[in-house]
């Protein structure tokens, strides 16, 4: 059985985790479960791998390499893997990260990509800067979801893309403040146009997508699932 199926995990995250964030702060909270998780990840990993980006930033969503060349391109709430390293064609690839600082004396030192710690409620560019904004597993880790939205949406260039990957679930964590549904979609069509939609069963991220069941919503159980997303701007 998965952490997030039992109910212990689930009266952990909708009880106890408000004492703890009512004690030590909200934010500091889940900065310090965000950047010990990493740190185990290091551990266990030795090397924070990467390889597996590239498929889910071209192949998934319908590019090639070759679509992105000469692009500015941002991968919002990046971690510190190394998102965008596959991407030597593009003019500019940018991390973005409350946690850059950190991430970059994690692993980000190694990386050729630039980060920038800043947090999606206030994205440090100009207006219509970017060709492609992603947020690959960080939607629902956002604070302030309307804020990141309308942040996502002034960034990236008319014609441009967004790319969303995101668990879908009914309840706030400590690191996923910001649950949402299946219509989160609704939120970016006033000024997105909406290429295409997937919606799979699972919590494993990438291995569920990859493995392609599809999310049976005639199955009204609470449980998570994964929403796959590419916009365009109008």
């Amino acid at each position: 059985m998965e952490l997030r199926d039992s109910k212990f995990f689930i009266w952990y995250y909708e009880n106890a985790s408000k004492l703890l964030q009512f004690i030590f702060g909200k934010k500091k909270q889940k900065e310090f479960y965000e950047w010990l998780f990493w740190k185990i990840q290091k551990i266990k990993e030795k090397k924070l791998t990467n390889h597996h980006y590239e498929e889910f930033f071209t192949t998934y969503f319908g590019f090639t390499p070759q679509d992105y060349s000469g692009k500015k391109i941002m991968d919002v709430g990046c971690g510190p893997r190394g998102s965008l390293e596959w991407a030597d064609m593009v003019a500019e690839r940018v991390g973005l990260d409350t946690l850059a600082d950190k991430y970059v004396k994690l692993e980000g030192k190694h990386h050729k990509m630039k980060y920038v710690q800043a947090g999606t409620e206030s994205i440090p560019f100009d207006a219509e800067y970017f060709d492609v904004v992603s947020s690959f597993n960080s939607l629902d880790h956002v604070d302030n979801l309307d804020n990141s939205i309308e942040e996502i949406m002034r960034v990236v260039k008319p014609g441009g893309y967004f790319l969303l990957i995101s668990d879908i679930h009914s309840y706030p964590t400590i690191c996923e403040p910001s649950a949402f549904n299946w219509d989160i979609v609704d939120k970016f069509k006033g000024r997105m146009e909406m290429i295409s939609e997937s919606h799979y069963e699972g919590n494993l991220m990438y291995k569920s997508i990859r493995k392609g069941t599809k999310f049976d919503h005639s199955n009204k159980d609470d449980r998570y699932g994964i929403i796959t997303a590419k916009f365009k701007k109008k």
